[in-house]
């Protein structure tokens, strides 16, 4: 049984978008994404989002997607929201993704926008319909439109909206106006998908994160969360101001790639990457660590 949640925030308020742990031969580490999903939640998350951009996505099959899942429900599926990602540039894959996801357990859906074949809006807004209609589980948009080459625009956003199972929108567009018009009219729980505007975003209306830095800093974010929302924005600001080296850091580069060198530097799992991700050069492993220090992580 997933966690409790509410309508303003039905997937709690700080998520980690989870690197997917692999062998040293490069194959799925279930092992250690269980323990990595655990220490992740042991650190503060509400939630996990498996099998995003974070998670490798394109470079794992469907049953290791499924296989992912069903290894990090059973570490943390009874005190986490597990959100499954299933969002691709095919709807019917898509599709099959939601109702494989559904069928093992997870709590709810990572959609991105489709990605390559840049959609008009009508084929956004069907894409988005089919696979809420396909599973019964509460979907999160995501809208990157520098990754998909399209962006969700806030018309369509609110025609989605009406969507029953449509609950929320993980935001990476970098755009506050059109943020802040989207969730005024849409009503969907909005969750930053960007770090470095994990604040700004919680002062249009957002609720909460889905981070990459939450790897290393989850307490720190949800102690800036829980700030904000009692109203001591002061301190939320000064947990911001400290942490702009880490997000300036471990988005230098690709951010899997800083991620699971930054676990790899406090002994957690995360394994090698897969092709065509490389690893960090000793250069950026070292900057990387500058950049983390100056943040407050301990090393």
């Amino acid at each position: 049984m997933a966690p409790t949640s509410t309508p303003q925030t039905p997937f709690g308020r700080v998520l980690t978008a989870m690197v997917t742990p692999f062998t040293a031969d490069g194959a799925l580490d279930l092992d250690g994404a269980q323990r990595l999903a655990t220490h992740l939640v042991d650190a503060g998350n509400d939630g996990l989002v498996i099998n995003g951009t974070t998670g490798e996505s394109p470079t794992t099959s469907d049953a290791e997607k499924s296989d992912l899942v069903r290894a990090v429900l059973e570490a943390v599926g009874d005190r986490a929201h597990i959100i499954a990602g299933v969002g691709t540039n095919d709807t019917h894959h898509s599709i099959e993704l939601a109702r494989a996801a559904e069928g093992i357990g997870a709590h709810g859906l990572l959609v991105v926008t489709p990605y390559y074949n840049k959609p008009p809006q009508e084929g956004l807004y069907r894409h988005f319909r089919a696979i809420a209609d396909a599973a019964d589980l509460p979907v999160m948009l995501y809208d990157i439109p520098g990754r998909s080459g399209v962006p969700i625009d806030t018309e369509t956003i609110v025609r989605l909206a009406e969507h029953p199972r449509i609950v929320a929108n993980k935001d990476a567009k970098g755009d506050l106006g059109r943020a802040s018009w989207a969730i005024a009219r849409s009503g969907l729980a909005w969750y930053s998908g960007d770090d470095m505007l994990n604040l700004p975003l919680l002062s249009v209306g957002a609720v909460g994160f889905v981070s990459v830095v939450g790897h290393v800093v989850t307490p720190e974010l949800r102690t800036l969360v829980e700030a904000y929302v009692s109203g001591d924005v002061q301190k939320a600001t000064e947990i911001h101001q400290k942490l702009l080296p880490v997000f300036t850091g471990m988005f230098r580069t690709q951010g899997v790639m800083t991620t699971k060198a930054a676990l790899a530097l406090q002994g957690l799992p995360a394994g090698p990457l897969r092709a065509p991700m490389v690893e960090l050069s000793p250069e950026e492993t070292a900057q990387l660590k500058i950049d983390l220090a100056a943040g407050g992580v301990q090393l």
